[in-house]
């Protein structure tokens, strides 16, 4: 018997946990080599862990939904074995393998959009299991107690065996001040919060209550369907939890701004037009996208705070010199936002290929951890589905998101008379904390034009 521990691997891009999406295995299972291991969902992508040995499953050590820190032992794998019943563990199994590269199958939203970790359950042993901790319901956070909120830009940092304090405590850490290196809560930052006498109470098993405007709310309990009417239950886990916590930090931390203007786009559709043709032979089918994009760079280089993002934790406004856009994806999992990097040095043919090939490789699940990262401003289009325009969340910590809607005929007033042309609507929702309404007006302004008169594209 050779009894391995398999740890959580380290995916990179600072990623500190993930959560267990789904196990491809079960206990007792013979296993070889690169097969389907366990599938872990963390702040930027989902990814599937391929067993790194061949063997069998001696044991599981956490459940689909589990949320575990990178590094925490998962499993155990009998090295020596090729099948039959489970092996129990033993006291002290042999060092961990380092873990193979991880292949990348799909990607979370928000992804783009880091969101706060939730405390984590230790990992079970021979003795009785403990309680899981149930999947808390988004609610607002509190925006007035700036002392006891973290300063890190989306995690809550603290070591395993303080996030097992807290819980013993019953302490919620998204309301504990920490005064530990870049930004960690400490266990005195527990004490403190314990000596106090109007701390915030985390009930034993449930999720914390979360504050809001100066009130608590406790997380909603759903009664079962009447008599005789029924309903579907599904996990609140994996990628739409991301989503959920992502759009909750985004809109209740950043001071959302958001407005429209209708653009004249009838000459942009007869160029559109022509490039369709043009590049139809090559496989490439040209969207408004790549002009809308360039209009956006065109408009940063005259207004740069709209390209940029907050350093919370260092209290610094950082501008962005490049241009890395976000384009929101809707997948039959959720929204996903995969990253075109270098918008301004790419041609209109070439931005047309990149956003082809990776909604492609998005919606089949293929996208990596570098296709959804480093992304500086987002855009989300809804134009394809109707409606005539929305107010869109910002991808924070970004400062912008932009949303680009339905092109439609319109009655369209030129030199004093009234002909039928193309127009849309484009919104922008800004970081009012960040950037003033003013700015975001003139930005959009800048955009209009060389939309309006697409032939400004070419003079950039």
């Amino acid at each position: 018997m050779a009894l391995k521990e398999f740890k959580l691997p380290d995916i990179g891009e600072g990623i500190a946990e993930g959560e267990i999406v789904s196990w491809k295995v079960k206990a007792g299972q013979a296993v070889k080599e690169e097969d389907e291991f366990v599938e872990v969902m963390t702040d930027k992508a989902t990814v599937t862990i391929t067993v790194p040995f061949t063997g069998m499953i001696a044991e599981l050590r956490c459940k689909e939904g589990d949320v575990v820190p990178v590094g925490s032992v998962i499993a155990v794998i009998d090295a020596g074995a090729v099948g039959g019943a489970a092996a129990a563990p033993v006291a002290k199994p042999a060092a961990a393998p380092t873990p193979p590269p991880v292949p990348v199958r799909a990607a979370a939203a928000a992804a783009a959009a880091v969101v706060p970790p939730r405390p984590v359950a230790p990992p079970p042993v021979p003795a009785p299991a403990p309680v899981p901790v149930p999947v808390p319901v988004p609610v607002p956070a509190l925006a007035a107690a700036k002392a006891f909120v973290q300063s890190s830009p989306g995690k809550v940092l603290a070591a395993p065996a303080t996030r097992r304090r807290a819980r013993e405590l019953g302490i919620d850490l998204g309301s504990v001040a920490a005064t530990g290196p870049r930004g960690r809560i400490t266990n005195d930052d527990l004490a403190a919060v314990s000596a106090s006498p109007a701390r915030p109470q985390a009930a034993p098993g449930a999720a914390p209550a979360v504050a809001s405007g100066g009130r608590a709310f406790a997380p909603v309990s759903i009664a079962p369907a009447p008599a005789g009417r029924s309903e579907e239950r599904v996990p609140f886990r994996g990628l739409r939890r991301k989503i959920a916590e992502a759009m909750t930090r985004s809109k209740f931390t950043a001071t959302h701004f958001t407005y429209v203007d209708d653009i004249d786009v009838t000459e942009l559709v007869k160029i559109r037009g022509e490039a369709k043709k043009v590049f139809a032979d090559k496989g490439i089918n040209v969207t408004y996208l790549p002009f809308i994009m360039k209009a956006i760079v065109a408009a940063m280089r005259e207004f740069p705070t709209m390209n940029a993002s907050l350093d919370e934790v260092n209290n610094e406004f950082v501008i962005k010199k490049y241009f890395n856009f976000g384009i929101a994806t809707d997948t039959d999992n959720g929204l996903i936002v995969p990253v075109i990097k270098d918008v301004d040095r790419r041609s209109i043919g070439e931005l047309a290929k990149d956003i082809q090939d990776l909604a492609a490789r998005t919606r089949e699940g293929k996208v990596t951890v570098d296709d959804l990262t480093g992304g500086t401003f987002t855009i989300t289009n809804a134009g394809n589905i109707g409606g005539l325009f929305a107010t869109p969340v910002i991808n924070f910590p970004e400062v912008a998101i932009m949303g680009v809607h339905a092109i439609k005929d319109a009655a369209i007033v030129r030199d004093g008379q009234i002909v039928v042309g193309k127009k849309m609507y484009l919104s922008v929702s800004i970081d009012h904390r960040l950037v003033d309404g003013a700015t975001g007006a003139r930005w959009m302004n800048i955009v209009k034009e060389h939309l309006e008169q697409p032939y400004r594209l070419l003079l950039g």
